[in-house]
C-alpha cells in the first residue's frame, strides 16, 4: 500500500488540524534598549526596526508590545557614563533601574528580564575589570555581578538573565539575592553563549564592541557542544531556574541536546546577526519576510525552546491568530 502522507496536506484547514509545532505570543520576549535621556528614539542602522531608546519611550513601547500579548522584555542599558571597572553598572539610578521601576509601574503585568554584564558599561568593552594582561578577572567579576543583580532586583527586575560566561557567576548571583531577601526572583543564565560572529549589529545598538581583542577567552567555542552540557550543568547545579543558548539558528542541535538531558525552561536567542540578515535579505527582495520569519522561529521552537528572545516579538505577534 502506498502511504499517501499528501492527504495532510490537501487543505490549510488540514494543515492547521496536524500542525506540530505552534508559536505564541507568549513565547517571544521582546529586547529594548535603554538610552540616556528624554523623548529619544534612534533606529540601529544594522537593525531596521529596532531602536535606542529613553526610559519614557520604552514604557511607550513595552505597553504596545504587551497590548498585542507579548508578556516578557529583555533590558540592555546604555549608561550615561563608563570606566574600566563598569561602576555604572551599580548605580541605581542608571538607566536600567529607572526604566525597571517605570515599567513595573506602568505595566505591572510585563515580566521584567534584566541583562546582567558588564560589557555595555566598561570603557573597554569587556565582560568585567580586567588584569595586568587585559584579562578579565572572573572573580571579581562574579561578585560585582551579584552586586549589579541585587541593584536592579530593588529595581524591580521579574528574572535576572546574567550573560558574561563567567565561571561560578549563577552561584554568586543566587546568593546575592538571597542575601538581599529576593529568594522569589530566578535566575535565567546565559549558560551556553558562543563566541559567536552572529552578535556585529548588537554590538552597535548596545554600545559595547571590545576596544581590543575579543571574548573568546570566557564565550564559548561554537565548535564544542560537550561543554556546552556542562556548562548548563553547572549552571544548574549552581541555582540556574532557567537556561539560554545563544545564538538561536546556529545551535538548534544544542537546544534540542540540552532540552531532552535536562528537561528545565530553556530559552534561545535569535541574536542581532540573525535578525539582521533576514531583514537584508528581504530588502532586497531575496527572501519573503514574513514567511522566513516564522519558518526561522519555527525551528527554534521544533528544536525545543520554550520562549524565544527575539527582535521579530512584535512583527510575529501581530500575524499570530488571536
Amino acid at each position: 500500500m502506498i502511504r499517501r502522507f499528501r492527504r495532510l496536506r490537501a487543505s490549510p484547514e488540514m494543515r492547521s488540524l496536524v500542525r506540530e509545532t505552534r508559536l505564541a505570543r507568549e513565547q517571544l520576549t521582546l529586547p529594548l534598549f535603554v538610552a540616556p535621556g528624554s523623548g529619544y528614539r534612534t533606529e540601529v542602522a544594522s537593525m531596521p526596526g529596532v531602536f535606542r531608546e529613553s526610559v519614557d519611550r520604552i514604557v511607550e513601547h513595552a505597553k504596545r508590545a504587551f497590548d498585542q500579548g507579548i508578556v516578557s522584555v529583555i533590558l540592555f542599558g546604555l549608561p550615561e557614563s563608563k570606566d574600566a571597572e563598569g561602576r555604572s553598572a551599580l548605580d541605581p539610578s542608571g538607566v536600567v533601574p529607572r526604566a525597571l521601576e517605570a515599567l513595573a509601574k506602568a505595566v505591572p503585568g510585563l515580566l521584567r528580564i534584566a541583562d546582567l554584564c558588564f560589557c555595555e558599561y566598561t570603557n573597554h568593552g569587556h565582560c568585567g575589570p580586567l588584569d595586568a594582561r587585559g584579562v578579565v578577572q572572573n572573580d571579581v567579576t562574579t561578585n560585582l555581578l551579584g552586586a549589579q543583580a541585587r541593584v536592579l532586583a530593588d529595581a524591580g527586575a521579574s528574572v535576572i538573565a546574567p550573560s558574561g560566561m563567567m565561571d561560578g557567576m549563577v552561584s554568586a548571583i543566587r546568593s546575592a539575592l538571597d542575601q538581599g531577601r529576593h529568594h522569589d526572583i530566578p535566575i535565567l543564565s546565559y549558560a551556553a553563549k558562543m563566541a559567536s560572529g552572529f552578535y556585529g549589529p548588537f554590538r552597535d545598538a548596545a554600545d559595547s564592541t571590545p576596544s581590543f581583542g575579543d571574548r573568546r577567552g570566557y564565550q564559548m567555542d561554537p565548535a564544542n557542544g560537550d561543554e556546552a552540557i556542562r556548562e548548563v550543568e553547572a549552571d544548574l547545579a549552581e541555582g540556574a531556574d532557567c537556561v539560554m543558548v545563544k545564538p538561536a539558528l546556529p545551535c538548534l542541535d544544542l537546544i534540542r541536546r540540552i532540552k531532552d538531558q535536562f528537561q528545565v525552561p530553556t530559552a534561545a536567542y535569535q541574536v542581532s546577526g540573525e535578525y539582521a540578515m533576514i531583514k537584508a535579505a528581504a530588502a532586497r527582495g531575496w527572501l519573503d519576510h514574513d514567511r522566513v520569519m516564522e519558518e526561522s522561529l519555527i525551528s527554534i521552537r521544533r528544536a525545543g525552546a520554550d520562549f524565544i528572545l527575539t527582535y521579530f516579538a512584535e512583527a510575529m505577534a501581530a500575524k499570530l491568530p488571536h
